[in-house]
Formats: C-alpha cells, structure tokens, sequence
C-alpha cells in the first residue's frame, strides 16, 4: 500500500459547517478515520448528519481552541482511541464582528480576540497534539500537520494597493500573518522528523464565516486543503508552503 493510499487518521478543528465540515466528508469519502469537532456537543451534531446524508462514519470530539481543558481532553480521548494522530488540520478560526478593527484607533479588544482563537488556539492545539504526530511520524515515516490560513495573511498582498485593501480586518490579518510565520518556524523545526507543516488558503468563499460572500463554495474551499492534508512520504519537500488556489502564495 502506498503512502497515498493509506488510511490516516485525521482531527479537523472547526469542523462542524463550511470547508471544514466539507473537508471531513471529503476524507471520510476517501476512507480515512476524521474527527470532526465543534465548540459545543450541539453544533458536533453535524458528524450525524454526515452519516445519515451520506452514509458517513465520521467521530466527533468537542474543542474549543481558547479552552485549553478541553483541548487535553480530546488529545487523550484520540490518543486512548488511535494512539497517534497522522494528520492535524488547525482549521478553527474566527473572522466575523468582533475582530472588525481599522489598525488607527485600533479596537485592542479586537484583537485580543483575533489572536485567542487564530494565533493562540491553534498553538495550543499543536502543542497538545504534537506528541501524537511525532507517533504517527514514527510509525509511518511521516506525518502532517496543516494550518489553515488566509489570502490576507498574505503581507506582499497587503502592501501591494493594486492587488487588495486590507479593509477594517486589521485584526483578522494579523492574527493570519502571525499563523504564517508560527508555520515557517514550526515547517524548519519538524522538517527533521518528516513532519510536512504547511498554511493553505482555500480563497474566498461562501459560507457563513464570510457572510456568504463569493461565489465559490465551501466544497471547492476544501479541495484546495484536501492535497495538503494527504502528503505522503513521497512529498518531503512540501513543507513550509504558502499555497491557495491558484497555486504558491506571497508571503
């Protein structure tokens, strides 16, 4: 069996709508074991909806990512159930009212929040999960671990006028920025142990964390992120990438 076809098991946060509840049904279509999760057990229903809509055994583990107790509490749950974890998709983020800030006269509260969830959470979640990648690496030869980021995070983009006004995510972007360059340390420091690490956007699309902005759905979100949550052991250089969807993103 190759390394592409393999069965994997696979935690994806905030996962309980748009590209990351798309993604988890796209793994489970391809037979890998997903751990879909959610802030709160009710919005975890969704992993129900994927098995009676499609026929899909998906798991369901509760994480909030700004609440460190319940983030250790899946890490054993998923250590107690599969003993490593092959790949980490950091995909929960926020986006919406409350991290809507210009950077003059900027709403500190804001960001605060930006960075809880975006920056903050996401390491938290990696820190936990990280032993359990290291198994996997172990076992298999390699292991990934995919953060998901933003065509905003981008600061090439940001500074090129004619290419994209920040508009008033002044919060949102940095928190995404800080992602990326969390993400090249991490890529550089677990290049070693065959850790692929990479940050992909998966372009604007429409789903209630853009306020349904754009045309392109959350399924074709998902498949931007898909390729990059199954690299294999074939794939060693692909790690500490930017990419979207049309291909190799500006720092």
């Amino acid at each position: 069996m190759s390394s592409k076809s393999q069965q994997r098991i696979v935690l994806v946060t905030g996962s309980n709508d748009g590209i990351g509840y798309e993604l988890v049904r796209l793994l489970a279509q391809e037979g890998h074991r997903v751990y879909l999760s959610s802030r709160s057990e009710d919005k975890g229903k969704a992993a129900q909806y994927l098995k009676t809509e499609h026929g899909l055994e998906v798991k369901y583990v509760r994480i909030d990512v700004t609440d460190e107790e319940s983030i250790l509490a899946a890490k054993e749950l998923i250590e107690k159930e599969e003993g490593r974890a092959d790949v980490l998709v950091n995909n929960a983020g926020m986006l919406g009212i409350p991290t809507r800030s210009p950077a003059a006269d900027a709403d500190l509260s804001a960001f605060h929040q930006a960075f809880e969830t975006n920056f903050f959470g996401l390491i938290s979640v990696t820190n936990a999960f990280l032993p359990l990648v290291r198994k996997s690496s172990t076992q298999n030869g390699f292991a990934v671990i995919l953060n998901v980021t933003s065509g905003l995070a981008s600061n090439a983009n940001q500074a090129n006028a004619s290419i994209r006004n920040p508009g008033p995510f002044s919060a949102y972007n940095a928190s995404k920025a800080a992602l990326n360059s969390y993400t090249i340390a991490l890529g550089h420091e677990l290049k070693g142990e065959n850790i692929r690490v990479n940050v992909v956007t998966p372009g604007i699309t429409a789903t209630k964390f853009t306020g349904f902005y754009g045309s392109r759905t959350a399924e074709d979100g998902a498949r931007v992120l898909l390729p990059f949550a199954l690299l294999g052991a074939e794939d060693g250089d692909k790690t500490g990438l930017f990419h979207g969807p049309e291909g190799v993103m500006p720092w």
